[in-house]
């Protein structure tokens, strides 16, 4: 059984790192970041539509990086719209959680369906070194909501 979740996982990020979702320029965005992982390479450029009412409205991205980065960025741009900054912001320091550790026990029911959905990216925790990969989008979108032009993965 976990050997088929583990290929299931490994399906869904192949598939978004491979075609990934809303990769790209978003033409009437009102906050933009790009983020930088020097020590692998992955960058990108993210843009941020938010609605009158502070809502994500639409996210669009593009890059170059490795298939984890590629899908979580991807994974990010899907499950954050609709949401406020502060909503946003709180999904990162879960999904930051997540990639770290491989769980998330502090997650709230108010995120249980968007980290379940983030759950494929949770096996980075057994590689310490691709954490900065799979977090990478996370800190690019907090820069462009706080209105920061450049976000470099720390983790």
């Amino acid at each position: 059984m976990f050997d088929d979740l583990r290929d299931l996982y490994q399906e869904v990020i192949l598939d978004h790192g491979r075609k990934p979702r809303n990769f790209r320029r978003l033409e009437d965005a009102n906050r933009y970041a790009r983020g930088d992982n020097p020590m692998c390479g992955d960058r990108m450029e993210l843009w941020v539509k938010l609605d009158d009412g502070g809502r994500i409205a639409d996210t669009g991205f593009q890059g170059r990086g490795c298939a984890i980065s590629m899908a979580s960025a991807s994974l990010m741009t899907e499950t954050v719209r609709g949401k406020t900054a502060a909503e946003a912001h709180e999904l990162g320091e879960k999904f930051r959680a997540l990639a770290m550790t491989g769980t998330c026990p502090e997650c709230e029911a108010s995120l249980a369906d968007d980290m379940e959905r983030l759950q494929v990216l949770g096996g980075v925790s057994e590689y310490p070194s691709r954490v900065k990969c799979a977090t990478l989008a996370w800190h690019t979108l907090n820069n462009a909501l706080d209105n920061k032009q450049e976000a470099a993965s720390s983790e």
